[in-house]
């Protein structure tokens, strides 16, 4: 078993998109609209789902935002270099919701950026990122 996907219901899918694909430097991997369902997945990721993990953003076109649930906490990533990648993410406007620094009682370094519908993501520094 493994993991295949983490699914998020987005109000603004190219708005989404271009986040993930442009500020998380993740690539578009397929995209298909269902007509009689009125939604469109898009699945984005940092490799092939053939053998990597990857998000599937859920687009209900009559639905243009959602309230983030408290039972969900956050999407984590690993870099190599925390400040280059908050760096990169702000100048592609996203916006760094905790500067990289250590994590409260450790030592790991990590960082939280808010994707356009208010998701959390960590980024987690890792040289073997």
């Amino acid at each position: 078993m493994r993991l295949l996907h983490t699914m998020l219901r987005v109000g603004d899918l190219d708005r989404a998109i271009d986040f993930y694909t442009g500020a998380l430097g993740m690539t578009l991997l397929h995209r298909q609209d269902y007509p009689g369902g009125r939604f469109t997945l898009a699945f984005v990721g940092y490799g092939p789902e053939a053998s990597e993990a990857v998000i599937e953003l859920t687009w209900n076109w009559d639905t243009d935002h959602y309230q983030i649930g408290d039972g969900f906490g956050h999407l984590a990533i690993g870099v190599s270099d925390i400040q280059q990648s908050c760096d990169a993410i702000r100048a592609a406007g996203g916006l760094i919701s905790r500067e990289p620094g250590p994590m409260k009682h450790g030592t790991t370094v990590i960082a939280f950026v808010r994707d356009p519908d208010g998701y959390a993501i960590e980024l987690i520094e890792r040289k073997d990122a």
